[in-house]
């Protein structure tokens, strides 16, 4: 079975392209896998990391993202995120205390966007 193309996308940069056995991502609806061969789709994304195995070296790239749009069809994966960042991107001590700011602050969206990032970087996921 061929692989599938992977594009993520931030609002302000690309984030990662290649191709892909696997994408895990978290819609509205859930978790959901994608491989090649998939039924087009169209979701949005909830925060939550986004996991792929890339082709040939069997590797993962992990991101955390926020926001957007999945989308599948002719075996094309697009994600289209507002906000995205690799994992290993991640400062994972800044992220540390951006969750503890967002905790004393009550601020849910900070606090879900903060335990996003730290589960990307450290792959707790």
């Amino acid at each position: 079975m061929a692989d599938l193309h992977v594009e993520l996308v931030a609002a302000d940069r690309s984030i990662w392209s290649g191709e892909a056995t696997l994408v895990i991502a978290r819609t509205t609806s859930g978790d959901i896998g994608i491989m090649p061969g998939h039924e087009p789709l169209l979701g949005v994304l909830e925060s939550g990391p986004v996991t792929i195995r890339t082709a040939g070296d069997g590797g993962t790239v992990v991101a955390a993202v926020h926001g957007g749009f999945i989308s599948f069809s002719d075996n094309k994966l697009s994600i289209l995120a507002e906000i995205a960042e690799l994992a290993d991107e991640i400062d994972v001590a800044r992220a540390e205390r951006a969750l503890e700011r967002s905790r004393s602050e009550t601020d849910a969206g900070a606090e879900r966007r903060a335990e996003v990032r730290l589960a990307a970087a450290t792959g707790d996921h």
